[in-house]
């Protein structure tokens, strides 16, 4: 069995990209996911704006805390990336060998990074859940990987999957922007320099797309974001606030406590952090993926040569 190399390269930039956006952006994440996690009316709320997450980290000596669930979320971030580009390249391959088109249009685009997305997250949901669970735990209270999947039932790993498969919306509609962008992009630059093009986007192009497409995709996929937020929430806070805010478990709970508790632009709290935090974050990952692509590709094939050679060495041994 041949391995893909081009979908193995795609795969293994993206994820050195996710690993390096997420541990940069990590504090924001922290803060931004604590926010979201509230259900509250606004007069009770513990967390009026983003800051006051990170007040409360500072004022308790507990900003290292920031951190807290960092190698869970690597190990995520890393595992589903390569799994999401390893598919959506498998994927769009495999389409253009069936159909015998030269490029994916906009409606097969969403179908393959809807694949792709559907299959990341039903092998990473338990990370998800586990992620979700350390970083909205009280400060300096959070649980390691271990102690979290024994202390939850295997229903309670994949609490959201639901909604997970739903956003796999995302991700198709934030590389199908990109992707449009992009080739649009170097075919315009291949019509002005001809043959001397780049064959990749330069880093300020990349940051820039890469802001623009999740930006779409943010905004159009928000309220489902902040209810598996809340599904997939710790309950794990002092006594007072956990028998007033403990979040239900179910989408239609979920929907009743936000509208009940903060109204309809409740399903919008956090917005403006959840764009800055991906807006961010997949832009310095498809930024990162970009430039490390070519390298990526020269390294797979290097190894490739090699492992060859040492097998024609073998039977000729």
């Amino acid at each position: 069995m041949s391995i893909d190399l081009e979908s193995l390269s795609e795969a293994t930039s993206g994820a050195v990209g996710a690993l390096l956006s997420t541990t940069i952006l990590y504090p924001l994440d922290t803060c931004k996911t604590k926010y979201q996690a509230e259900a509250q009316a606004q007069s009770q709320r513990k967390y009026r704006n983003i800051t006051d997450v990170l007040w409360e980290a500072i004022s308790t000596r507990q900003v290292l805390s920031l951190y807290q669930g960092l190698g869970t979320k690597n190990l995520q971030s890393f595992i589903s990336q390569f799994i999401y580009f390893y598919g959506y390249s498998y994927f769009k391959r495999l389409y253009l060998e069936k159909s015998g088109s030269k490029s994916l249009g906009t409606k097969a685009n969403l179908i393959v990074a809807a694949a792709a997305g559907a299959c990341t997250a039903i092998v990473i949901q338990p990370l998800d859940t586990a992620s979700s669970r350390m970083q909205t735990s009280e400060f300096g209270k959070s649980k390691g990987l271990w102690e979290t999947f024994s202390g939850c039932s295997w229903s309670e790993l994949f609490d959201g999957l639901g909604i997970s498969l739903l956003l796999t919306s995302n991700p198709s509609i934030q590389y199908t922007v990109f992707d449009q962008l992009k080739q649009r992009l170097l075919n315009s630059n291949r019509s002005k320099y001809s043959e001397s093009a780049p064959e990749a986007l330069s880093a300020f192009n990349a940051f820039v797309l890469g802001a623009v497409s999740k930006s779409v995709a943010t905004c159009l996929t928000y309220p489902a974001i902040r209810i598996k937020v809340m599904i997939q929430a710790s309950d794990s806070e002092d006594e007072t606030t956990r028998t007033q805010s403990k979040a239900p478990k179910t989408v239609t709970k979920v929907l009743h406590s936000i509208w009940k508790r903060e109204g309809l632009l409740g399903f919008f709290k956090g917005l403006q952090a959840q764009i800055l935090k991906t807006v961010l974050g997949s832009a310095l990952l498809l930024m990162i993926k970009e430039k490390i692509s070519r390298g990526t590709w020269v390294l797979i094939l290097a190894i490739r040569r090699y492992l060859l050679a040492s097998r024609s060495l073998l039977k000729t041994a």
